[in-house]
C-alpha cells in the first residue's frame, strides 16, 4: 500500500493550512486505497486570525498542536519524518501556509522557504518520489525545484513569479492536474480559483489519483 506524508501547519486559511483543502486530501488518499501520515512543523503560526471577523489576533499558537486539530490529534514533527518510509509528498495550501512555511504574503516575490520544509521538498525530489501541491503552495515548490512546472490556476501575479523565478506556470481549471513529468510535480489550483466545496474535493481527487498513476 502506498503511503503518503502531509504536511499542515495549522487549522485555518487565514493563518495555518486550509481545512477543505487538508481534509479533501487525506478522504482522496484513504478513498484510492493509500496511506498517510501527517506532519507538522515544531514552530509557531506567523500569527492567529479571527476567521469569523478576519482580524488578527494578539495571542500564539503552535503549528503542530493546531494541525492536530484537522489530524485528529494524529500529528507528528517534522523531525521524526522519513522520506524512506513513504512513496510522495503532499501539501495543502492556505494563506497560513504562504506565512508560516514559505513568506510568499510577508515578503512578495523575495520569499523564502521554511529551511527544514525546502529540504524535505528536496528530499523527495532527490529520490524521484512525486511531489504534489495544492492552492498557493506550488508556488512554494516552484521556489524549491528550479525549473518546475506548476499551476497557479488562473492567477497572474503569482504565474508571472513562477515564470520570474525560471519555473512554468501552467493555466488549469478545477480537475485538472498540472504534471511536470521531469520534476514528478503534481499540482491543483483550488482555492487560486473561485471554488465551491466540491470543486476542492474533485482537485484533490484528480491529483492523487494522478500521483498513483505515476509511482
Amino acid at each position: 500500500m502506498k503511503r503518503f506524508a502531509i504536511i499542515l501547519n495549522g487549522c485555518g486559511s487565514m493563518d495555518g493550512s486550509e481545512i477543505h483543502e487538508s481534509v479533501s486530501v487525506m478522504y482522496a488518499i484513504d478513498r484510492n486505497g493509500a496511506q498517510y501520515r501527517i506532519f507538522a512543523p515544531d514552530i509557531n503560526q506567523h500569527q492567529v486570525v479571527n476567521h469569523l471577523t478576519k482580524e488578527a489576533m494578539p495571542e500564539q499558537r503552535s503549528c503542530m498542536v493546531e494541525s492536530a486539530r484537522i489530524a485528529r490529534g494524529e500529528v507528528s514533527p517534522l523531525s521524526e519524518l522519513r522520506m524512506e518510509e513513504f512513496d510522495a509528498l503532499v501539501f495543502p495550501g492556505g494563506s497560513g501556509s504562504a506565512k508560516n512555511i514559505f513568506t510568499y504574503l510577508l515578503d512578495g516575490e523575495n520569499f523564502k522557504v521554511n529551511e527544514d520544509i525546502a529540504g524535505i521538498i528536496r528530499a523527495f525530489h532527490a529520490a524521484g518520489k512525486p511531489i504534489g501541491a495544492m492552492c498557493i503552495a506550488p508556488l512554494m515548490v516552484a521556489r524549491v525545484i528550479e525549473g518546475a512546472t506548476v499551476t497557479m490556476g488562473k492567477d497572474p501575479k503569482t504565474s508571472s513569479i513562477v515564470e520570474k523565478m525560471g519555473g512554468h506556470a501552467l493555466p488549469t481549471q478545477h480537475g485538472e492536474v498540472a504534471h511536470d513529468r521531469r520534476n514528478r510535480i503534481f499540482s491543483v489550483p483550488c482555492y487560486m480559483l473561485e471554488s465551491r466545496i466540491s470543486d476542492i474535493f474533485t482537485d484533490a481527487d484528480c491529483m492523487i489519483q494522478s500521483m498513483l498513476h505515476n509511482m
